[in-house]
C-alpha cells in the first residue's frame, strides 16, 4: 500500500509504479496520496487526491477529507502487509487532521499567525504537530502493516524526519518529549502574538503540556529514508555553473535567518570577492541553500521570502550599480509566497532600470512590497509549479572589474 502527501509526492507515486511495474502494480499496490490540484497527473493504481488548491499554501477541507482516508486505509492493514509512504515538503498543509477540539478554522489561524510573524518552518511545524491526528508520528501509530517505509524528500535545514511534513511516520518514545513539545508550541504562539491564538488551542496545548502520555509501543518496523534534499540540488547547479567555466564557492544549505538580513549579507559577500578579486579573469558563481523568514509585522506587502533576499541584496549594492553582479533567488517549488512567482533576480541592468524610474528598492524593502517592485521591473522569476521542494537556492554570478 501506499500513501502520503507533499508537492512532490504526485511525481514519487507515478515512480514507484513505474518501478515496480505495470503487473506488480494491477495485482499488489493500492493507495492514496494528498497532493496539489495542478499534481494531478495520471497514476494507475495510487489515487491522488487534490487537497489543496495550486498555490494556495494552506490546509482545506479536502485535505481533511484526504487525511481521513489515509489514516482509515492504514489502519485496515495486516502484519503481512508493507506501506509505503511518500513525504515530501508541502505535506503539512497537505495532510490536515485536526485533533479534538482543534478545528479547521483553528488550524488556518494559528498557520497564518505564524507565517505572516516570521516564523520558521520547525517552530511552524512544532505547532502544527501539537495540533494533529496524523503528524508527529500519527500515521505510524494508526497503522497496522508489519512495515512502514518512508520515502522523504526534505525542505528543511539539516532534514530531521520529524520535521519535514511535519513527521507523520516519525514515532515519539518519550511522553516527556510530547509534553515539551506542547510547551514548546505554547511558547512559540506566546512569542509571537498569545492574543491572536484561538482560546481553544492554547487550552488545549496548556492540557497537553501536563497530561500523562502514553509511550509509543507500535508493534510494526518503521524506516524513515531521506531520498532528496537541497544539498542534492546545489550539488546539480555547482555542476551545470562549473561546465559553464564559473569557479563554484558553496555557502551550504543550512542558511536560515530572515531575508532582509541574509539577502544584504550575500551581497557584501559577493561584493568582498569582485573586491579582493579585482583585475582577475576568475567568473564566479557562489551558491547557497536553505530557507529564510520574512516577518510582515507591521506592514505587510505583497512578495516572498526570495524576493524579499534579492530586494535586500539590490538595495545594499544599489548606489554602486551592481556591476558585473547578478544575484538570483528561487523556491526550488516555484513559490515564493502568496504570489505567482519562484523568487526574484537583480543585475545592473535592472538597477538601471530603477533608477529611471526613480524606484527606490529601501521602500519597497521596508513595507515588504518586493513583487511589486521587481514586476515593474521585469525581475520576477516565474517557473511556475516544479512539484518539488528542497528550500531555496541562491545564485550570484560575479565578474571581476578590471583596471
Amino acid at each position: 500500500m501506499v500513501v502520503g502527501g507533499g508537492k512532490g509526492a504526485a511525481q514519487m507515486a507515478a515512480a514507484v509504479e513505474q518501478v515496480l511495474g505495470p503487473q506488480i502494480v494491477a495485482e499488489k499496490v493500492f493507495g492514496w496520496v494528498n497532493v496539489p490540484a495542478d499534481c494531478l497527473g495520471k497514476t494507475q493504481k495510487i489515487h491522488l487526491h487534490a487537497a489543496r488548491p495550486a498555490g494556495v499554501n494552506e490546509p482545506t477541507p479536502a485535505g481533511v477529507v484526504g487525511s481521513e482516508k489515509i489514516l482509515d486505509l492504514v489502519s485496515d492493514l495486516q502484519k503481512d502487509d508493507l506501506c509505503l509512504a511518500l513525504l515530501t515538503g508541502g505535506g503539512s498543509a497537505l495532510l490536515p487532521a485536526p485533533r479534538l477540539p482543534i478545528t479547521l478554522e483553528d488550524l488556518l489561524e494559528v498557520t497564518r499567525l505564524l507565517m505572516n510573524h516570521g516564523a520558521t518552518i520547525n517552530e511552524l511545524n512544532t505547532v502544527r504537530t501539537c495540533l494533529s491526528r496524523i503528524k508527529g508520528g500519527g500515521l505510524a501509530r494508526a497503522c497496522r502493516g508489519g512495515t512502514l517505509w518512508s520515502l522523504i524528500i526534505s525542505d528543511v535545514v539539516g532534514d530531521p524526519p520529524s520535521m519535514i511534513a511535519s513527521g507523520p511516520t516519525v514515532l515519539t518514545h518519550s511522553k516527556a518529549a510530547t509534553n515539551n513539545m506542547a510547551e514548546e508550541a505554547l511558547h512559540i504562539l506566546h512569542r509571537i502574538d498569545p492574543h491572536r491564538v484561538p482560546n481553544r488551542v492554547i487550552d488545549f496545548l496548556t492540557q497537553q503540556s501536563t497530561v500523562v502520555v502514553q509511550q509509543d509501543n507500535v508493534p510494526i518496523t518503521v524506516i524513515n529514508q531521506i531520498i532528496g534534499n537541497n544539498a542534492v540540488a546545489l550539488r546539480a547547479a555547482a555542476k551545470q555553473a562549473t561546465q559553464l567555466g564559473y569557479k563554484i564557492l558553496s555557502l551550504g544549505s543550512d542558511n536560515q535567518g530572515e531575508a532582509s538580513e541574509e539577502g544584504r549579507t550575500f551581497a557584501v559577500q559577493c561584493r568582498t570577492l569582485q573586491q579582493e578579486n579585482k583585475g582577475s579573469s576568475k567568473r564566479l558563481c557562489i551558491l547557497s541553500g536553505g530557507e529564510p523568514v520574512v516577518d510582515l509585522s507591521p506592514q505587510p506587502g505583497k512578495g516572498g521570502r526570495n524576493q524579499q533576499f534579492v530586494l535586500a541584496a539590490l538595495a545594499e549594492l544599489f548606489s554602486e550599480g551592481m556591476h558585473g553582479i547578478t544575484i538570483l533567488s528561487g523556491g526550488t517549488d516555484g513559490e515564493d509566497g502568496p504570489t505567482d512567482a519562484a523568487g526574484a533576480v537583480a543585475d545592473r541592468t535592472l538597477v538601471k532600470h530603477a533608477q529611471r524610474e526613480k524606484m527606490n528598492p529601501r521602500e519597497f524593502l521596508t513595507r515588504h512590497d518586493a513583487y511589486r517592485f521587481f514586476e515593474s521591473l521585469g525581475g520576477l522569476l516565474r517557473t511556475g509549479p516544479t512539484h518539488t521542494n528542497v528550500m531555496d537556492v541562491r545564485v550570484a554570478l560575479v565578474e571581476q572589474l578590471h583596471e
